[in-house]
């Protein structure tokens, strides 16, 4: 993809900058800089804790979701002030019947490979799995009213991060005049920097799945898709991740 997002580019109001407005500047600074920074600072709090009960997950679940939507809410408004239009955050469904079969087709892809590679973790000694043993133990469900908790913050995060990064940042890094592949490489750069808590590996492999979800959120020129293909990551996550990372220890119960 050598293009530019003439799709991103159309439709601006009169006030057409070149320049980075100092909240737009903002917003960046805090995907690349803040949000990571919050994210490991809350991981390091939630590991010394002798123990996570149920309370302290629901309450870390809420307060991701609340956090989530006030960070979409606020970026939407500025978005709005600076002229963007839905079709160029990728709010639009252009061409219904594809972009349908393409989520559904594309969640079931990645739910059955998200299953896949979970099971192949499981297989691992606790040893070989990292830090996301540790991360898993802590964050992911435990009880089914845990697990009910999850699965909204799964879709939260499919949807406002979605317009965060492929919505949002795309957006404007078309209209600063970045190629296509710059765009989607830049934007997944901030969504792997978002999820650095995870250690090296998770930035990295969260790279490539948003390199993944740049490319298809380019190539059905909408959000739509990735915001199914994201869920269908974080809801097999929050039913098989406690099946085969945690199941030592605890499982999820009815």
């Amino acid at each position: 993809m050598t293009y530019h997002f003439a799709c991103l580019r159309a439709g601006y109001r009169k006030c057409s900058y070149r320049r980075v407005p100092w909240d737009i500047a903002l917003i960046f600074f805090v995907l690349g800089a803040i949000l990571p920074w919050r994210g490991r600072a809350r991981l390091k709090k939630l590991m010394a804790m002798p123990h996570l009960g149920t309370m302290e997950r629901l309450a870390l679940y809420a307060s991701t979701i609340g956090f989530q939507w006030v960070a979409v809410a606020v970026v939407a408004w500025r978005a709005w002030a600076h002229g963007y239009t839905a079709e160029q955050l990728g709010l639009a469904m252009p061409d219904r019947t594809k972009i349908l079969v393409a989520s559904l087709l594309g969640a079931a892809t990645i739910s059955i490979l998200q299953w896949l590679n979970l099971r192949r973790m499981g297989r691992l000694p606790a040893k070989a799995r990292g830090p996301m043993q540790a991360i898993a133990e802590r964050i992911l469900p435990h009880s089914t009213i845990e697990l009910l908790a999850f699965l909204a913050l799964a879709i939260t995060a499919g949807l406002c991060e979605e317009f965060l990064y492929r919505g949002f940042a795309m957006a404007v890094l078309a209209h600063l005049g970045s190629p296509t592949w710059a765009a989607v490489l830049l934007s997944s750069i901030f969504f792997g920097l978002a999820h650095l808590y995870q250690g090296r590996g998770g930035f990295l492999s969260t790279m490539v799945i948003g390199t993944v979800f740049g490319t298809g959120r380019i190539a059905y020129n909408s959000l739509v898709p990735v915001i199914f293909w994201h869920s269908a990551v974080d809801l097999v996550a929050g039913v098989a991740g406690p099946r085969y990372l945690v199941e030592s220890t605890v499982t999820v119960t009815k």
